[in-house]
């Protein structure tokens, strides 16, 4: 009781917010972005609760920050006419404008973009309670990737400036866009990870429907501005509303010729089934995972606890990368769990404006009752809460769990819990560890812990063959952001990088003709008279 009284502590007044930090007054969009205009709204309204309680005479209450318009079919399917629109086949300004052009437009957005940095950062850190360190991390990387991403594309280009001649045939191959994307992303990152699939599809000519996620909605109307002034009019449009409600219909209708979606697999795949002609359809998943970390008798505890705490508590375990269930030799198994619940006693929590803090509340409303079943589930299948006061639970915020020992009769040996608990499972072989990753559903990354390379040699091996990435003596991660971004089985399709995301959202194709004295002038005449922008010598610098 005195514990939980400690956390219901962390909660402040409204006076007590420092001013740095507030939001200056709620933000009540009545918007949104459709074919270059700012479209008003007046239907109803969706209230936005941050996971940061106030404390009041009532007791404690999430503040409300704001409302976002919840449109229906009809606002959603304007939005697609113009985005088909805008592409037109291909042939639209935007799809037809060359590479250079749209670059200069990106540039454009990203000094824009930079004048809303306080603003959308306050959001990130209001809306789904990230800390404030990390939200500025969060916005600063984004800004960083778009950069990238120009960067990269530009190398891309100068190796598609050149023509190539082989058997009596010289063509031109340059990367060339699919059509309407549809542009979906998760509330854990709401702004990098939505970034990372939408400034990709936008820069390589592609037209775009965006959806922003449910919790994560508002850091981003402060940009909608900024795309209808850095883009040609129907290149970005918003969609607002129940996802249930608005994008079945737009599958269905067949116009949306890429999809991509950060979230669950479970709906990536129900979406993909309405899609009439799901040949025609792309589509670049970032979904489920259960990363693992293996610690094997060979580790170096101290190493493997330190990682540890970082990848499966880095912003309250809520990334897709955070370790999620972690195997633990059955020789070592006491020690660990003994330097990993003092390791987790060292962190520190509190509002996300507190410098250092490590443990913030949680976005979803349902998280802590789900969170809580996920214990009362492990505790009556034999395990027990391993750290002092693990588990406790205070509205919004809920104490990291280290559960042990866990076994496959649990909801966290399989389930995703996406969430500040620590599945602790021992072994004896390690092919227990394999076996676990074979019959997963998920295929993201896991984590390997020891100092023998026998050892680590014999766990490669068949785990590349498993996961997208093997780490080794270290956590799980996305970056550096020019490393691929996959998985296999139901955590991802496509792949995701600076490079990769370019390809993803592009198709290579070529325009060729026959080596002949005609031909030879009539590409020069083009080329010399910059009549195409596709067959085009121009290097970009």
């Amino acid at each position: 009781m005195a514990f939980r009284e400690e956390l219901e502590k962390m909660f402040v007044r409204e006076s007590e917010i420092p001013e740095q930090f507030s939001l200056a007054k709620e933000i009540h969009q009545r918007e949104y972005l459709c074919n270059g205009e700012m479209k008003s709204w007046d239907g109803t309204v969706h209230e936005v609760y941050s996971p940061i309680c106030i404390r009041t005479a009532n007791g404690l209450q999430r503040k409300l920050i704001g409302t976002y318009p919840v449109c229906t079919e009809k606002e959603a399917f304007e939005a697609l006419d113009a985005a088909v629109a805008a592409y037109d086949n291909g042939r639209g300004e935007w799809p037809t404008m060359s590479v250079a052009g749209r670059i200069q437009c990106i540039e454009k957005f990203i000094n824009k973009m930079m004048e809303q940095k306080d603003i959308v950062v306050k959001l990130i850190m209001w809306e789904i309670g990230k800390s404030h360190a990390d939200s500025v991390k969060e916005f600063d990387r984004t800004v960083e990737y778009i950069y990238a991403t120009i960067d990269a594309l530009k190398d891309v280009d100068r190796d598609s400036s050149r023509f190539i001649i082989e058997q009596g045939i010289v063509a031109q191959i340059r990367r060339s866009p699919l059509g309407v994307v549809l542009c979906m992303g998760p509330f854990n990152y709401p702004l990098n990870e939505t970034f990372t699939t939408l400034i990709p599809a936008i820069i390589m000519g592609n037209t775009l429907l965006f959806k922003p996620p449910k919790h994560g909605t508002l850091l981003h109307y402060p940009l909608l501005k900024a795309f209808k002034e850095c883009f040609p009019k129907g290149v970005v449009n918003t969609i607002y509303g129940r996802g249930n409600k608005i994008v079945p219909g737009l599958m269905q209708s067949g116009k949306i010729n890429v999809l991509t979606l950060i979230g669950s697999s479970k709906v990536a795949n129900e979406l993909k089934k309405l899609h009439p002609k799901v040949n025609r359809l792309r589509a670049i998943l970032g979904l489920d995972a259960k990363n693992a970390a293996i610690i094997t008798q060979h580790a170096d505890i101290k190493l493997a606890v330190q990682e540890t705490v970082l990848g499966s508590l880095s912003f309250n375990g809520q990334r897709c990368t955070a370790l999620k269930i972690v195997f633990v030799h059955k020789s070592i198994a006491d020690e660990f769990i003994q330097q990993l619940s003092a390791e987790v006693t060292k962190l520190k929590y509190g509002m996300p404006w507190e410098k250092g803090v490590s443990l913030t509340p949680l976005p979803e409303p349902g998280k802590p009752a789900y969170l809580k079943e996920c214990i009362d589930d492990a505790i009556a299948n034999g395990a027990k809460v391993m750290n002092e006061n693990g588990g406790t639970t205070v509205e919004s915020f809920v104490y990291p769990g280290i559960l042990y020992p866990v076994n496959n009769k649990m909801k966290l040996y399989r389930e995703e819990q996406f969430g500040p608990l620590i599945p602790v499972v021992p072994f004896d072989n390690l092919e227990e560890t394999i076996e676990y990753l074979i019959e997963s559903p998920h295929g993201q990354q896991v984590s390997i812990f020891s100092n023998n390379d026998r050892e680590l040699a014999s766990l490669i091996d068949p785990l590349v063959n498993q996961v997208s990435r093997v780490n080794i003596n270290c956590q799980c991660q996305r970056g550096p952001d020019v490393f691929p971004f996959t998985g296999r089985k139901d955590s991802a399709e496509g792949t995701l990088s600076v490079v990769d995301a370019l390809r993803s959202f592009s198709i290579r194709s070529l325009v060729a003709a026959k080596l002949t004295e005609a031909n030879k002038q009539l590409i020069n005449d083009i080329v010399s008279g910059h009549e195409s922008n596709f067959l085009s010598t121009k290097f970009i610098f």
